[in-house]
């Protein structure tokens, strides 16, 4: 049997942020792809068809709130379920990051654990809705 790897995108403008959460994810199986700033993983997002998008808000360009909200607003990826990480960990942050159609907030820094099953709770959850 062959297993098809669930494609992930990061969009991270932290670099030390990005290798390591793109560590993590790799070392679990899942194919990995990222854009450190907002046009790149706005313009990623619609391109590469992932599973899953972990979305940082403050990035250069166009934040992860605004990415969030054009995403939800395209038929191709409406339903792509969105982790928004942030440092921001402020309600009204994370009330926002909701209401512009998050699935799932997250304040950085993250634990590995709590990180890899949001991802697997989130692309199950995706799989079983197709």
């Amino acid at each position: 049997m062959i297993l098809i790897s669930k494609r992930i995108l990061i969009v991270e403008d932290d670099p030390s942020v990005l290798r390591a959460t793109s560590y993590i994810l790799e070392k679990e199986g899942y194919e990995v792809i990222s854009a450190q700033n907002g046009l790149e993983g706005l313009k990623k997002a619609r391109e590469s068809s992932p599973d899953l998008l972990i979305l940082d808000v403050m990035l250069p360009g166009i934040d992860g709130f605004e990415i969030c909200h054009n995403l939800r607003g395209e038929p191709q990826t409406a339903q792509l379920p969105i982790l928004m990480f942030s440092a921001k960990g402020q309600e009204s942050d994370k009330a926002t990051g909701l209401k512009v159609g998050a699935d799932e907030y997250i304040t950085k820094p993250v634990d590995r654990e709590v990180l890899l099953n949001k991802v697997a709770a989130w692309l199950s959850a995706k799989g079983s809705s197709l």
